[in-house]
């Protein structure tokens, strides 16, 4: 990984065969970020997704292996259980141009990974909504 800084703007290189969702968290933990805003783009495989069903309150899920393009990555980071947590949905799209997106649990960078981190000051962080079933976001003044 390598990065570049511009005030509160980061600009992040998830290098090839890294994860991202692990490399991204340890990167927030190591500068002592805990809200923020994320977006990327490049390439990735390894890829694990899912879509949230209310009712269930469980994430159906699926595993795409092979090398996709990262069209859209955007995501937040937020306090979960007093640790940076970064919660990111992306859209993806593979060889013969169709698309797929969800949650994103976590990927590797098959090719690049581009990203761009805006440090926000604020006390955000995640909290359990019991009649949703996930960690929400929440502010407490």
């Amino acid at each position: 990984m390598q990065y570049k800084q511009d005030g509160d703007t980061f600009i992040i290189n998830v290098e090839q065969h890294e994860s991202v969702i692990k490399t991204l968290t340890a990167f927030c933990k190591e500068r002592n970020i805990i809200n923020g805003q994320l977006s990327g783009i490049g390439a990735i495989n390894e890829i694990e997704i899912g879509a949230y069903d209310l009712e269930t309150q469980e994430y159906t899920k699926t595993i795409f292996n092979d090398t996709w393009e990262l069209i859209s990555f955007q995501g937040n980071v937020l306090l979960k259980d007093n640790e940076p947590f970064v919660h990111a949905h992306v859209t993806i799209s593979n060889h013969q141009f169709e698309t797929r997106g969800g949650h994103l649990f976590d990927a590797t960078v098959a090719i690049v990974g581009e990203f761009i981190l805006r440090k926000i000051d604020s006390n955000g962080k995640r909290e359990l909504n019991p009649s949703i079933g996930l960690a929400c976001m929440a502010f407490n003044s």
